[in-house]
């Protein structure tokens, strides 16, 4: 299959009548040249599950079945976007699928049938971070994800202690996969182009991954709430006296979060659900 022979989206969005949804964080890229470099960032994707969430209209998607996705299962919340996806379903010879609902609710374990699926997306900006939580807390369904962000929420995610990026996010990102900035893409590539530039970022499954990401969100959010103070006193927000907590996971009492590498949280997570059973 070869997208170029089929109606530019720009023509198609004109046919249809179709404008960006601010409210949903729509920003259209319509260059294939993006959009197949994008899914080449993908990894082997022919013939394998892989789930798009906004896909709009469609751009992304025409350079995931070019490159042989299989089934290709896109989830849009915004319904005016289903009558110019579905031309792709019949182009493809049905291996595209169209859901049209809210990413933040659905069942993806049931969507992709139990099937290990990439997920690879141009992220609506208002729902980006949601959803890269809910998906590293994913079961066994969840492979590898090729994720767009806005520039500097990509920055957080593959931030190393000591950054000013580094924070909650990372840590969460990181204590499921390897997290790597693939390259960035210009505010001008879209339509209508954004206020900054947006970044691709390849998320791969780690070896060790951490398994309770739930103690992990909490004591990273008491960590990252006040970053410039101490730990001692950022973590009383989660109980009352943190340093026996610190000392069982061999942190500093005056260590400050930026400086706790991803070791050092597991250490804190565990001694934190540890004291509390």
């Amino acid at each position: 299959m070869n997208a170029d022979e089929l109606p530019t989206l720009r023509d198609e969005l004109e046919a249809h009548g179709l404008w960006a949804n601010k409210g949903l964080g729509q920003h259209f890229l319509l260059d294939l040249n993006i959009t197949r470099r994008i899914a080449r960032s993908a990894g082997a994707i022919a013939g394998k599950p892989v789930l798009e969430i906004g896909p709009g209209p469609g751009g992304l998607t025409r350079a995931l079945l070019e490159a042989g996705a299989d089934p290709l299962i896109v989830i849009e919340k915004d319904p005016r976007f289903v009558p110019m996806l579905e031309p792709l379903s019949e182009w493809s010879g049905g291996k595209l699928q169209i859901v049209q609902g809210d990413a933040l609710q659905v069942d993806e374990a049931a969507l992709v049938d139990g099937q290990r699926a990439s997920v690879v997306s141009n992220l609506p900006y208002n729902v980006g971070t949601p959803l890269l939580v809910k998906w590293l807390k994913a079961g066994p369904w969840r492979g590898d994800m090729t994720l767009m962000f806005q520039k500097e929420v990509a920055q957080r995610i593959v931030a190393k202690p000591g950054s000013d990026a580094y924070g909650r996010l990372a840590v969460l990102a990181q204590a499921r996969c390897e997290a790597r900035l693939e390259f960035t893409v210009p505010a001008r590539a879209f339509t209508p182009p954004p206020k900054i530039a947006s970044a691709i970022v390849r998320l791969t499954d780690r070896a060790d991954p951490y398994p309770h990401l739930d103690a992990l969100e909490r004591i990273t959010a008491a960590a990252f709430g006040q970053r410039r103070k101490m730990l001692r006193a950022a973590l009383r927000s989660l109980l009352p006296e943190p340093e026996p907590l610190l000392h069982a996971a061999d942190i500093a009492p005056t260590a400050r979060a930026e400086e706790i590498d991803q070791a050092g949280f597991r250490r804190l997570a565990d001694a934190w659900l540890t004291a509390k059973a």
